[in-house]
């Protein structure tokens, strides 16, 4: 009779254990699934604080990108201006004029266009030389550079300016072998100065009255 109680007692233990243990693993299952969830959430906050920054940080590589590449088609496009010079085949009226202080080195060919230009100075007398036309100038007379056409383009194909022109030439005196001019550009359409001094060669120095 001892025996069978002894062993019931025993079952009941066992269960009671068994009980216990499956209890705490209930219980160390749902922590476990706690700190998952408490994981899951963390990171989803942690992702929801970068979106903005993450958002900012793209449009300021875009922003840099887009300025980059606005630069590199400034410069080819500088590198690329073409100026091409023709006798017109239209006359215009020419209301815009731009005005210059230049000077002439002596002795030497200068282009301005599809005209070349050479002075030498005699005895207080500049003689001028206009595509083979001569001239002797004194202080304060012109020369005229006839009406031409002047086409500037760049990267090939885009057209930056297309106007007539003509250019009056005071003589000012000399010195030091430079001849000095007030030159007035006189144009049919109203052209920036960077684009009017792509017609003119860098050996004349020219500087806006």
């Amino acid at each position: 009779m001892d025996d069978l109680t002894s062993r019931d007692d025993e079952k009941r233990l066992e269960l009671a254990r068994e009980q216990g243990r499956k209890e705490e693993q209930r219980i160390q299952k749902e922590r476990e699934q706690a700190a998952e969830q408490g994981r899951k959430q963390g990171l989803d906050e942690e992702r929801a604080r970068e979106k903005p920054q993450g958002g900012w940080g793209m449009g300021v590589k875009l922003i840099v990108s887009l300025i980059v590449l606005a630069i590199l088609i400034a410069v080819i496009a500088l590198l690329t201006l073409s100026v091409s010079v023709m006798t017109p085949s239209t006359s215009y009226a020419m209301p815009f004029t731009t005005n210059y202080a230049v000077t002439f080195p002596e002795g030497q060919s200068i282009a301005i266009g599809n005209s070349r230009i050479s002075v030498l100075s005699f005895q207080n007398e500049l003689i001028s030389d206009i595509d083979g036309d001569r001239q002797k100038l004194v202080i304060g007379e012109d020369r005229v550079i006839s009406e031409r056409r002047a086409v500037i383009t760049t990267l090939g194909t885009i057209t930056l300016m297309d106007t007539n022109f003509k250019i009056n030439l005071k003589y000012k005196g000399d010195r030091d072998n430079l001849a000095y001019f007030d030159m007035a550009i006189h144009t049919s359409q109203q052209v920036p100065d960077m684009l009017l001094k792509q017609l003119l060669p860098a050996e004349i120095h020219a500087q806006p009255m």
